[in-house]
């Protein structure tokens, strides 16, 4: 047919007032013929349901506007009672024509459904001009709306009669759900407190439930409760949010909280459902493979959380409405396997989800118009919800309950086996006694016999460590009685000679006494006999002879007073307690005493480079440096192959914190590190059989160790070794 119009207008285009007429007629003729059925409104009608008498326009790309809509033949009548779109961001234009049979002018079209964000009502004039009466939606300041009802209720003024013809432009972010329905005032204030008393009934449940369950999580300590009470909370912060209380009541100045607080909310309460349901249904145990599934819907529902804040806010409602589907199917699943295992609790839970499922199955009948649209479907959330919440608050009770006889059955259990275990005890008890009886004497023998080796051990300890002392001791007499006995060989060798020549002088002295009685006839020959005997004796050898002999002999004498001197600084026999010595005095008599045993290419360095003032037990810091530089003798004497001159170095120094190091380092065999690592045990030696008991180093280490100081050794086999003492000026106080 538009082939033909245009055909017609081509030929007659020159004819421009033919061509205007002819187009006047044909919006006349398409006004007649596409002209809507009007809606009757009549007494007694109302609540009157208009869904299947509207015609429905989606505007998916946004093209019509109020000046284009009017010409555009697109809508499509509506087939069902409520107009339902499951995607989000829809523009939707909705139109409809209502004729007053005789009623009130005063009429109200009510939208039931909050979750909009945009609506705007037009009224079409006799020119096909579009006027705006009303734009509202859940985008705006709640407290800016005529009418501060949770729905969108919108003013029609319809004079007896007549009739009018209405546009309803409608966009939102959200999916819609369109019943629509034409009230007197009388029938909408009827709905607003049927409204009103339904969601206080609903909110007083849940809010009981809440609070009763809390008191029970701070009574019982179960961790259900209180996950329990933290899915009812946000169960009714969710309905309440959908339904537009939320709106209302909380935030009716910040409308951009409704962008995105309906996934937000409904994925909480989806992710503390399954929490609960986790820990109420202890699906870690009985099915783990679906465990891991609800988390992994857990985590579904926290990336709608997170898309509802962005522009893909869509996807944020699919995977809500999907995970909310899948959920509630594999939770019904869930309490069904398990309630066969024996689990008694997954009954109750079972039923509970059964009759939420069915809550939403007559909602979404309601939606599909296969059931009519009426307070009670339109609530069915409402009841489905909340009969859930009471079923599951008796589960958890049953569930105490079943603990309580689980427990009482326990305990008598308990105390059965408490009164065969009683039994048992005593009878145990004296088979322990006799057996403790004979115990106690095999230790109190043991511990005889343990005591007997103790003293002997001590008694074997003792004669040891005498042993080492004696054997120090004899090396010790051995050098003093070499050192002694060449001073005193020297002086004996001289006694003879000096004898000698003393008689000699007495001779000479006698001749002269002689001559006070001689007569002065002999006094000249006898003189003469005097001067041949002087020049025979040769009297000036002999003074001279004299005097070597009287200093080779006093020199005896200084080098065996050196030798008592040096014993007495190394033994301090009379200063055994705690006093402040030099230290170097110590070294020089320990090398005095050792100077028999030093062989004549080993020569002792020293380096005093310290204070050398400490406080200390004076015959113990000798008879270290006595072990010590007597190893070191040892230890070059021990080498295969000798140089000509082998050293001892013994080096002090001064340190921080007032402490002094002494450092005696030899160039003898050395050590391995497996021997460096046991020099200081007791009984350890290197030395063959019968030269050594091995307790020296041992008790070095033990008289460092008393004076609060430390030794450290520094050696390598073929480089000789190092001891360094390091010893505290003063000494410290227990």
């Amino acid at each position: 047919m538009m082939n033909l119009i245009n055909k017609f207008l081509i030929r007659h285009s020159k004819s421009v007032p033919l061509k205007a007429l002819f187009i006047f007629i044909l919006l006349i003729v398409c006004s007649t013929v596409f002209a809507q059925q009007p809606i009757s409104v009549s007494k007694g009608a109302f609540p009157l349901e208009i869904g299947k008498q509207i015609e429905v326009l989606l505007d998916t790309f946004n093209m019509y506007n109020s000046s284009n809509i009017v010409f555009q033949n697109s809508f499509k009548q509506n087939n069902k009672s409520v107009a339902v779109f499951i995607r989000s961001g829809n523009n939707v234009w909705i139109r409809f024509s209502a004729k007053n049979l005789g009623v009130d002018p005063d009429l109200f079209l009510s939208v039931k459904y909050s979750n909009i964000s945009n609506l705007w009502l037009y009224e079409k004039d006799s020119l096909n001009k579009l006027h705006l009466l009303t734009h509202t939606g859940n985008s705006q300041n709640f407290y800016s709306r005529e009418d501060r009802n949770v729905d969108f209720n919108f003013h029609l003024f319809i004079p007896k009669g007549d009739e009018k013809n209405y546009y309803l432009n409608i966009k939102s972010a959200h999916p819609l759900e369109l019943p629509l329905v034409l009230n007197s005032y009388d029938t909408l204030n009827e709905n607003s407190f049927e409204q009103n008393l339904i969601i206080g009934i609903y909110c007083g449940i849940i809010i009981s439930i809440l609070l009763y369950n809390l008191f029970l999580f701070f009574a019982t300590k179960d961790r259900s409760y209180l996950i329990y009470v933290a899915y009812l909370l946000f169960l009714g912060i969710a309905q309440i949010t959908f339904s537009g209380w939320a709106f209302k009541f909380f935030w009716p100045s910040y409308p951009t909280i409704n962008s995105f607080i309906v996934v937000c909310t409904s994925s909480l309460a989806g992710i503390t459902g399954i929490a609960f349901a986790k820990s109420f249904l202890n699906t870690g145990y009985y099915s783990p493979r679906l465990n891991k599934f609800l988390t992994f819907l857990v985590f579904l529902y926290c990336i709608a959380i997170i898309l509802s804040f962005t522009s893909f806010s869509f996807m944020g409602y699919a995977i809500l409405n999907y995970g909310s589907l899948i959920g509630g199917i594999t939770l019904l699943y869930l309490s069904i396997i398990i309630f066969r295992k024996g689990y008694r609790p997954a009954y109750f839970y079972f039923l509970a989800w059964s009759f939420f499922l069915l809550a939403i199955i007559i909602f979404v009948l309601r939606n599909l118009s296969i059931l009519p649209t009426n307070n009670f479907t339109r609530s069915v959330l409402y009841f489905g919800s909340a009969i859930e919440a009471i079923l599951l608050s008796i589960a958890l009770a049953d569930r105490i309950n079943q603990l309580r006889k689980e427990k009482d059955l326990s305990q008598a259990e308990a105390l059965r086996v408490s009164g065969e275990n009683q039994q048992l005890i005593t009878e145990q008890n004296i088979m322990l006694e006799q057996k403790v009886t004979e115990r106690t004497e095999e230790l109190q023998l043991t511990n005889s016999q343990l005591n007997n080796a103790l003293d002997n051990l001590k008694d074997a300890q003792t004669q040891l460590v005498e042993a080492e002392k004696m054997a120090s001791l004899g090396q010790l007499t051995a050098g003093i009685a070499h050192e002694i006995n060449n001073p005193i060989n020297f002086v004996k060798s001289n006694i003879k000679p000096l004898r000698l020549d003393i008689n000699d002088l007495f001779e000479v002295i006698n001749n002269y006494s002689k001559l006070h009685l001689a007569d002065s006839q002999t006094i000249p020959k006898q003189l003469q006999q005097m001067e041949e005997m002087k020049t025979q004796m040769d009297l000036g050898f002999i003074k001279t002879e004299i005097n070597h002999l009287i200093k080779g002999i006093e020199d005896g004498a200084e080098r065996t007073a050196e030798i008592v001197r040096g014993l007495r600084t190394f033994s301090r026999l009379d200063e055994s307690e705690l006093k402040t010595v030099n230290i170097h005095e110590g070294i020089d008599s320990t090398i005095v005493l050792l100077r028999n045993s030093s062989p004549h290419y080993i020569e002792i360095i020293r380096d005093y480079k310290a204070n050398g003032n400490i406080e200390c037990y004076p015959g113990k810091i000798n008879q270290v440096f006595m072990n010590i530089i007597n190893n070191g003798l040892q230890a070059i004497k021990g080498k295969a192959e000798r140089g000509e001159k082998e050293t001892i170095f013994i080096n002090t120094f001064d340190t921080d914190n007032n402490i002094i190091k002494i450092s005696i380092r030899d160039s003898g065999i050395g050590m391995t590190e497996e021997v460096k690592h046991k020099i200081f045990e007791p009984f350890f030696t290197t030395k063959d059989v019968g030269e050594g008991t091995g307790l020296g180093m041992a008790i070095v280490f033990k008289i460092i160790e008393e004076h609060k100081g430390k030794i450290e050794v520094i050696s390598e086999p073929g480089k000789g070794a190092e001891f360094i003492l390091t010893l505290p000026y003063i000494h410290p106080i227990d």
